[in-house]
């Protein structure tokens, strides 16, 4: 069955199905207790990552936001959110590429592929 789906797929569609499974596994075990399972978040404390206008402006700080995490004023679905994000700095560039393509791809957002070599670029230029 892998063999099937496989080969009607393009060499970059694969790699973006490994991220975004290896990227729910990731998310499943560090986001998914505040975020929640389906991203949307956890009442006036925790914003929701449903927001797709805001995943698309701010998805060169992504990175950032997870490794470092965050007390910056987050506007998610025209409400604030300013309760601190603690980071995840044990997470490796790979782990932090492969949660971004799931959550800028899951819970109606489609950005398609972030790569792990863009996650050194976007932590580099949040500093």
């Amino acid at each position: 069955m892998l063999i099937i789906i496989s080969s009607c797929q393009s060499a970059e569609e694969l790699e973006q199905a490994k991220y975004y499974i290896n990227g729910m596994s990731v998310y499943e075990k560090a986001c998914q207790n505040c975020h929640g399972k389906k991203g949307e978040g956890l009442g006036e404390l925790v914003p929701p990552l449903t927001d797709t206008l805001f995943m698309q402006a701010n998805r060169n700080k992504l990175a950032s936001i997870i490794k470092n995490g965050t007390n910056e004023e987050l506007i998610i679905h025209g409400k604030k959110y300013q309760e601190e994000m603690k980071g995840f700095p044990e997470m490796t560039d790979m782990d932090i590429a492969q949660v971004i393509v799931y959550i800028t791809n899951s819970f109606g957002n489609k950005q398609g592929m972030y790569p792990y070599s863009q996650v050194s670029i976007d932590l580099s230029q949040s500093n």
